[in-house]
């Protein structure tokens, strides 16, 4: 259904891919190849010249470097020529192959952008540029007597990543919001990394390339000028867990620098321990024979498997970026915890060695120290509360018990056994060990070996036994943490009462609800259900207020009833029942009770059997189908899950690009986002061209009747800002002839908030009230735009209310509504809403 105007429009239903997701990464890979000439010249050329010139294996040789390489001393020998010349060479095999797989990635992405030409004068300009730029800094330090820039001052630096990482920068602002975030963090975290841990003289040139190509690209970029927004709480969520994962991979990668030079890289033995040195284990015995065994228990400490201990702090920072990016308040309190013990034992090892580093009363080296130590962490910690409200998604309590129990109890079971077994080896340590003794060294066996020590008079291992407890209870205790906590994190998210999420959706199911009753089943609701368990009601509790989330569900005579029910369970806790976008059958049981009705959105149903697109009414939708049909897309079926990687990234992409255009917070409540397709139920349509791209999506939520479901709720849309214009009228149209075409009765463009048709009923002083605050919101939100859109499929209309039983309670109940649409709006979001609003 690709080709022509005339071509079925029902959504197809694609089959899984085939092949290893590895063969059809490489097989992406090469194509774009095929289309970028200049990437595939540059790769073929290092590798021949590095053949040519007997360069693959370790770089350049001594001879060739300075003529090929820059650098001081190059320049300064008036080797003019080698900011260009350098981008032939790489500095070893590892260089030339990285280099190669960054060029095949993000070269024909350049050039498919850009163009070659300009891909190649980009990448020629940022390598001059950051060479240039990255050197004179270096002069600079070397000048101001920078002692690490002393170091590097006759380092040669050959490669072209400089002039890459460049034309990354630029490339960012070609990128749709989502992935230029993600870029940019990388390409500025990557070379900012290596410059402050590695410290060589190509990282100082990366990170001015990538200054350099920031600026060009917000200088010549049409789009370069707009004020940045704020990120969606789940695309925060990945960027700080990314920050995390980069301080965390930062001193390991320096750790595996024999030569690492850089500002930081004296913090790589407080992330990654090292065995101690021959040198090092001579000058602890001629210090003392407590010291001299604590280093030779150490050596053999790293011997055995407790060598696995050296890298305890970036695989736990790593397992809590996972935790963060889901968004888990418990990763987020793990890691604050854990960056203030890290301050905290860093001021401690600094107050231990103060007059040793200082020279006995100097403070110049501890300042030094203490600031490159402890500028990580606290910048850390900074960051963690700047975006605190992004981390609100909790674990279920049985979950949060278990991890609770599991940890705490190998943690006790581990103290226990170091204690309670080695008072049976006593005589296997030195000194001797007591009960008191071996308490006192407890926390150096949860410990990496760098931090021994915090404790220099503990007990040290020496015979067999007393070495295999010690290496056994520190590597028990967080092999278990670890694992259960990244198994919790990387759970699903599931409701606070699991059970009753369970209870009610088989409810839901077996018997059906309202359109908008799916909605039931999304997070954050809690489940009232009545003595028969033959209905049941949703709500969420803001401050007194238990807002409901539409109809009663279940039986249809017990829908009627629960009402009154669910009126009586609030009264006995003293909460005020709000019943928010139900129908008429719940306006009517509430008037029964006395209660007070408000119109508050308008339902648009439209009816599938005898569903046709013909007469003028139609022309619009017609229009649509024919225009995607002449430009080769199509609608396909999938679920959020089994969605291919690309379409999943793009709808990310597409989401996240229309949260920051309106810089205001994306609404909740009654309206999906992101976290609400990932659900087996929701069928999701997306209309691609024949290049795979997302033009636009719609998601469409069941409404169940004997078990089955006999109509759709449209909820989630997105579509691309440079997309195919009609997509959302050729999605909807869509939808509608595949649902018919499956024998679903209707399927409901759900309701517009704040909207409402004319002659809707009477207009009260407070109906009157909320419909000049739907004309205020529309410039911002576009209620009444999104129902005068749903008129082109002639709908039929129904009128959605909110009854409450006290007008006195209207101030609070219209605190929670607002609370429960927006419950992410921080104070700067607030006053731009404002803004906009008085505009």
């Amino acid at each position: 259904m690709t080709g022509t105007a005339t071509a079925d429009p029902a959504p197809v239903r694609p089959g899984p891919e085939t092949g290893s997701p590895a063969l059809r990464l490489l097989a992406r890979l090469a194509a774009q190849l095929r289309r970028a000439p200049f990437t595939l010249a540059l790769i073929v050329a290092l590798w021949v010249v590095g053949a040519a010139t007997g360069s693959l294996g370790t770089g350049p040789s001594d001879r060739l470097l300075p003529d090929v390489g820059v650098g001081l001393p190059s320049l300064e020998a008036g080797h003019w020529w080698t900011p260009v010349s350098s981008l032939l060479w790489c500095s070893g095999i590892g260089a030339y192959v990285v280099t190669t797989l960054l060029l095949a990635v993000l070269g024909p992405l350049a050039e498919v952008r850009f163009g070659t030409v300009p891909t190649a004068a980009l990448l020629v300009a940022g390598q001059v540029a950051g060479t240039l730029l990255g050197t004179a800094v270096v002069r600079l330090g070397v000048a101001a007597d920078v002692g690490w820039m002393q170091a590097i001052q006759d380092q040669i630096a050959v490669g072209p990543t400089i002039g890459l990482f460049a034309v990354a920068a630029v490339l960012s602002y070609r990128f749709t919001v989502l992935w230029r975030r993600r870029l940019r963090l990388l390409v500025v975290l990557v070379p900012l990394v290596m410059m402050l841990y590695v410290g060589h003289l190509q990282g100082v040139q990366r990170v001015a390339a990538v200054l350099a190509g920031l600026a060009g690209g917000a200088l010549f970029h049409r789009r370069g000028g707009r004020r940045p927004h704020r990120a969606s709480h789940t695309e925060t969520r990945v960027l700080v867990a990314l920050t995390l994962a980069a301080a965390a991979i930062g001193p390991l990668v320096a750790s595996l620098y024999q030569d690492a030079i850089g500002p930081f890289s004296t913090l790589g033995d407080l992330y990654f321990s090292h065995v101690p040195s021959g040198g090092e284990v001579a000058a602890a015995c001629r210090e003392s024979a407590q010291a001299c065994a604590r280093a030779r228990s150490t050596v053999r400490f790293f011997d055995s498997p407790g060598r696995l201990m050296a890298a305890l702090a970036p695989v736990l920072l790593l397992v809590l970026a996972e935790g963060l990016r889901r968004g888990l308040r418990l990763a987020w309190w793990i890691t604050v915890v854990t960056e203030l013990a890290w301050v905290a034992v860093l001021w401690w090892l600094l107050a231990i060695h103060g007059d040793d580093l200082t020279g006995g009363g100097g403070t110049g080296l501890l300042v030094e120290l203490i600031g490159e130590s402890l500028l990580l962490p606290v910048a850390m910690l900074v960051l963690l509360v700047l975006t605190r409200r992004s981390f609100d998604q909790r674990l279920p309590e049985r979950v949060e018990r278990r991890l609770a129990v599991l940890v705490g109890g190998t943690f006790v079971l581990c103290c226990a056994a170091y204690v309670g077994i080695g008072l049976l080896l006593t005589r296997q340590y030195r000194p001797h060990a007591d009960a008191a003794g071996l308490a006192a060294g407890l926390p150096a066996e949860f410990l990496p070996p760098s931090y021994d020590e915090l404790l220099p008079d503990r007990p040290i291992a020496a015979g067999g036994g007393a070495q295999a407890l010690e290496i056994t209870v520190g590597v028990l205790f967080w092999a278990v943490t670890l694992v259960a906590l990244l198994v919790a994190f990387r759970r699903p998210a599931v409701h606070t009462d699991a059970e009753d999420t369970a209870r009610a959706r088989a409810l839901l199911t077996g018997t059906g609800g309202s359109t908008l009753s799916f909605l039931s089943t999304w997070d954050g609701n809690h489940y009232w259900f009545d003595e028969e368990g033959r209905a049941a009601v949703p709500f969420r509790v803001v401050a007194t207020v238990a807002l409901t989330t539409g109809d009663p569900f279940g039986e249809p005579a017990a829908r009627r009833r629960a009402v009154a029910g669910f009126a009586r369970h609030c009264d006995t806790r003293g909460w005020t029942p709000c019943f928010y976008s139900v129908t008429a059958l719940v306006q009517e049981e509430a008037e029964a009770l006395g209660w007070r009705t408000l119109q508050v959105a308008e339902d648009t149903v439209v009816a599938l059997p005898d569903l046709a697109f013909t007469g003028k009414k139609w022309q619009d939708v017609r229009t649509s189908l024919n225009k995607a049909g002449k430009q080769g897309i199509t609608a396909e079926w999938w679920t959020y899950r089994e969605a291919p990687i690309a379409v999943r990234d793009q709808i990310r992409s597409i989401s996240e690009e229309w949260v920051s255009d309106k810089g205001l917070p994306e609404m909740g409540f009654t309206l999906g986002g992101l976290a609400e397709l990932d659900d087996p139920a929701v069928r999701l349509l997306v209309a691609v061209d024949a290049d795979r791209t997302v033009h636009g999506l719609t998601s469409w939520m069941p409404v169940y009747e004997d078990g089955a479901p006999v109509g759709w709720t449209l909820d989630f849309m997105r579509r691309r800002a440079e997309g195919f214009r009609g997509v959302m009228e050729f999605l909807i149209a869509s939808a509608a002839l595949g649902f018919k075409e499956e024998g679903a009765r209707f399927l409901s463009l759900s309701g517009a908030p704040l909207a409402r048709a004319e002659g809707d009923g009477p207009a009260t002083p407070l109906q009157r009230m909320l419909d000049w605050m739907g004309g205020v919101l529309e410039p911002v939100y576009g209620f009444r735009s999104l129902l005068a859109f749903k008129a082109k499929f002639q709908p039929e209309y129904r009128p959605m209310y909110m009854v409450y039983p006290d007008p006195a309670a209207l101030p609070a109940i219209t605190r929670a509504i607002g609370k429960a649409y927006l419950p992410h709006m921080t104070p700067a979001q607030g006053v731009r809403l404002m803004r906009k609003l008085s505009e």
